[in-house]
């Protein structure tokens, strides 16, 4: 998933944009992995370096992920640790002379650095919005993005896809709908679901996932251009 390169690759190849996958370290259901967000952040970065001439960093792997906290195997980090962290990679980024970072994120709640790619200069947070939604309607994902909304149809498509190893059985029989979720800022999302599945999975399958991927790479280059 992560390209080794060496500093010769990497002055060789002279971009001006870096992609950093954000994911975590959370339950998933009993068939997806604790690293998901992370496997998908990966992917996605992956394929956004094959197609476009973009500096390919290692990911962070743990994030704000405390909706979780009642599920064994979910880790956090806080909101401000991620700040610093995402702020001190780009600013040794641009003393290395690459001016620019997109952070490419795999976890929902990483929309807590929408304010931090705001504030700062070159810097853009992948995908967004418009860019899961076009990318599910590309691949026909079925299931609403707020029905859709962990260990669904989404990202066990991408699983299934790019690491179907990675994928254990039970998320064909996993289906969970609760789409109303009033108050799980406060709570977690733990009154709203006993698996941790909030979504059809049982939808899922590779082709969706290899069409998800496809379109946000296509996507990506609207970002690219931007810089």
């Amino acid at each position: 998933m992560y390209l080794p390169d060496t500093t010769e690759d990497v002055r060789t190849r002279a971009a001006t944009v870096a992609v950093l996958p954000v994911g975590s370290h959370e339950q998933h259901g009993p068939y997806l992995p604790l690293s998901t967000d992370t496997v998908v952040a990966c992917t996605v970065a992956r394929a956004i370096a094959d197609a476009h001439p973009v500096q390919l960093l290692p990911p962070i792997t743990i994030s704000c992920s405390h909706e979780h906290a009642a599920w064994p195997g979910t880790v956090s980090i806080s909101a401000r640790t991620l700040y610093s962290v995402v702020t001190d990679i780009a600013d040794s980024l641009r003393r290395s002379g690459v001016p620019n970072l997109v952070l490419v994120s795999g976890h929902g709640g990483n929309y807590v650095l929408a304010n931090v790619v705001q504030e700062a200069e070159g810097m853009a947070l992948f995908p967004g919005s418009g860019e899961w939604a076009a990318a599910r309607e590309a691949a026909g994902i079925a299931t609403s993005s707020r029905t859709d909304m962990h260990a669904g149809e989404l990202e066990a498509s991408i699983l299934l896809h790019a690491h179907p190893e990675l994928v254990r059985p039970g998320y064909e029989t996993s289906d969970h709908v609760a789409d109303d979720r009033p108050h799980m800022l406060t709570l977690g999302l733990g009154p709203y679901t006993s698996s941790g599945v909030v979504g059809r999975p049982s939808l899922a399958s590779a082709d969706k996932g290899r069409d998800v991927l496809a379109a946000l790479v296509e996507s990506f280059g609207r970002h690219l251009a931007l810089f």
